[in-house]
């Protein structure tokens, strides 16, 4: 069965168990994919890219939030009264 692996770089699950920051390295900052049996089984991704990936998704929800919003009643408020 034919996958599609998602990142320009991969490796063997052997390769990541036998130098895992090695491993994540040759990704030069992106995800590796982690191939079981010439399948890829999951990514290893490096924390500053993982974080990027859920502030993005954050920001994603927050303006999906404020496009649902788009049409509500503006309620005036004082800048002192909060």
């Amino acid at each position: 069965m034919a996958s599609t692996i998602l990142a320009e770089t991969s490796a063997s699950i052997s390769e990541l168990k036998r130098n895992p920051m090695g491993t994540v390295a040759a990704g030069d900052g992106f995800p590796v994919a982690i191939l079981n049996h010439n399948e890829p089984a999951f990514y290893c991704v490096p924390a500053p890219a993982f974080e990027a990936l859920m502030n993005r998704l954050e920001d994603l929800e927050l303006n999906r939030i404020a496009d649902s919003r788009i049409g509500e009643p503006v309620i005036p408020v004082e800048i002192d009264a909060l």
